[in-house]
């Protein structure tokens, strides 16, 4: 749906909105709940999904519950299993895309190559590889798992075979019969061994680090649970609300005695020994870090396929690479055809942090050179109207990211809000709102502080949470209940308001006495009552208030789930 035209000919929308994942797709259903029509998708590929649409190698899938997995708006009664793969998720996203009529909105092929904030217009400047549009706001809903990250191997470019990583799979390669080298041990990897074990001639794994890995007790959802979550909506809410509860319950050890992991790891370590009979090869594979300190994993085939007499394990990471021979750290040598990288994303330095220009002229990646912090997860000082879905810390450990995206969704429904009515009677996006600098520091101290404690600061190990400074600017350290209530409406005073015309930036708390008292964000209803998919959301999302929060797992208000930290990739 188009826009109003701009200064120069250039298409205006009132919110653009950036990437076509969970949190693209879910802040596009809750802008039109809310009565915004006035939006645009920008999507980079040609087809919605983000993370599950580039991931589709081997085995990809989920290790969240899938009943977790989805939009407390738009549950889905008709999960084929209890841990869904890649399809499935992504046949889900196209889905809610079609039932909420966002196709309209969405510009595929519309990569977002540099966005700036004009102090004079008040409104975001953005320039795509299919043209150029103003904003009013930005959501930048691009993701962490969005950016592969490639090591930079001495001799890599000479290799003469085949390299690609995990999330660009490439399916036009035939891996039968090759001899196939797989670099990592992350979430991707655990999954495209087994995968592909039965079908290549070798396959060495390269490991740097062991992962902590537990079984995934994977099944088919029967036709007798279907029809019950279909004909009895509670039944399918009782269903999440229980997996909900006991992630929620798993908090603490996590975040504040983590030496309650200690039997988790036992449980572990015999998921390892009913496969790897070889005491020598189950102390390589045995961390030496506490459990949680790094991303856990959910497998059952991981160990049995690391035991067939054609897989190898090198525990040591990849050093260089002569020709066609891949050196390990340890002097091991390996002669492969194939590179498969698992080696993860652009996480704590997101490229597209460099594509946005704020207020004073300062890059977001400088402004975050020291390490990412933004108010709530959500909005940085420098940048107005301006915020990201999945910010820092707002990752999970042992639950679903939905969970956070759609509170963040009710931080983004209220911050709109507020600029409509700050803005009165003056024309729409003549008034902005930036996140003071104080604030912002405020929370991250308290966050910080916070994480002191938990099992990712204190565990030992070296994970991709941490970034640069060997700060955790990634993980949330508390529960999805508290996360949605720390981003239930927003604070005002922690704003500045700036208008158009005026030369000094007015605190938020005072120039919000001028007129009406901005409306807190109360939430809405609409998971619980809707009916399942397909046809499971209303026909015209406009008529609904449900504003996006809808019924969380067991009823309670919440939002719902997508992976960051729960996804099948690394």
């Amino acid at each position: 749906m188009g826009g109003t035209s701009g200064s120069g000919g250039r298409e205006h929308v009132r919110v653009a909105v950036i990437g076509s994942g969970f949190g693209g797709l879910g802040a596009a259903v809750r802008l039109r709940r809310e009565g915004i029509t006035d939006f645009v998708v920008l999507e980079r590929a040609d087809s919605v999904g983000g993370t599950w649409r580039d991931n589709s190698y081997p085995g990809c899938a989920c290790d969240v519950p899938s009943h977790l997995y989805s939009f407390s708006f738009a549950p889905n009664p008709d999960w084929p299993r209890t841990f869904s793969g890649q399809q499935a998720i992504r046949a889900y996203l196209e889905h809610v895309a079609d039932t909420f009529g966002l196709r309209r909105h969405i510009r595929l092929d519309s990569e977002v190559r540099m966005m700036r904030w004009d102090a004079q217009e008040l409104r975001w400047e953005i320039e795509t590889s299919a043209g150029q549009l103003t904003a009013d706001v930005v959501v930048s809903a691009t993701g962490p798992l969005s950016d592969p990250k490639m090591p930079e191997v001495p001799g890599l470019a000479g290799f003469p075979g085949k390299v690609f990583h995990s999330a660009r799979w490439d399916h036009d390669y035939d891996l039968r019969g090759k001899r196939v080298a797989m670099i990592g041990t992350g979430a991707s990897a655990i999954q495209i061994v087994p995968a592909i074990a039965p079908v290549v001639e070798r396959l060495t794994l390269f490991q740097r680090t062991p992962p902590w890995v537990m079984p995934r007790t994977d099944r088919s959802i029967t036709a007798v649970e279907r029809w019950l979550h279909r004909q009895l909506p509670f039944t399918r809410a009782a269903r999440r609300g229980l997996l909900w509860g006991i992630r929620e319950l798993q908090v603490s050890a996590f975040t504040k005695r983590p030496n309650q992991l200690g039997l988790v790891e036992s449980l572990a370590k015999a998921n390892m020994a009913r496969s790897i009979k070889d005491p020598a090869m189950r102390a390589k594979l045995t961390p030496s870090y506490r459990i949680g300190c790094k991303r856990i994993l959910l497998s059952s085939e991981y160990y049995p396929a690391l035991a067939r007499p054609d897989v190898d394990l090198v525990a040591s990471g990849l050093r260089e690479i002569r020709g066609s021979v891949l050196v390990a750290a340890d002097g091991t040598e390996t002669e492969v055809d194939a590179i498969i990288f698992g080696t993860g994303f652009h996480v704590t330095d997101m490229p597209i942090a460099d594509r946005v220009v704020g207020a004073e002229g300062q890059i977001l990646a400088d402004a975050w050179k020291d390490g990412m912090q933004a108010l709530r997860g959500a909005t940085a000082a420098g940048f107005p109207n301006w915020m990201t879905i999945i910010g820092p810390n707002t990752g999970l450990g042992n639950s679903s990211m939905i969970l956070m995206i759609e509170s963040q969704l009710n931080y983004m429904a209220d911050y709109l809000r507020q600029l409509s009515v700050l803005g009165g009677s003056s024309p729409a996006g003549k008034v902005a709102l930036v996140a003071r600098p104080s604030a912002v520091n405020r929370w991250n101290r308290q966050v910080q502080a916070r994480m002191e404690r938990t099992v990712w600061n204190t565990g030992g190990c070296t994970s991709w949470y941490l970034d640069a400074q060997g700060r955790n600017t990634t993980v949330w350290p508390g529960t999805t209940g508290e996360f949605r209530r720390e981003t239930r409406s927003v604070d005002l005073a922690e704003y500045e308001v700036v208008r158009v015309g005026e030369r000094e930036r007015v605190p938020a708390a005072v120039s919000a006495t001028a007129g009406p008292k901005p409306r807190r964000s109360r939430g809405g209803s609409a998971g619980a009552g809707a009916a399942p998919l397909p046809g499971a959301l209303p026909p015209d999302p406009r008529a609904s208030n449900a504003g996006g929060a809808g019924v969380a797992p067991g009823g309670a208000s919440d939002a719902g789930g997508a992976g960051f930290e729960s996804e099948g990739v690394a």
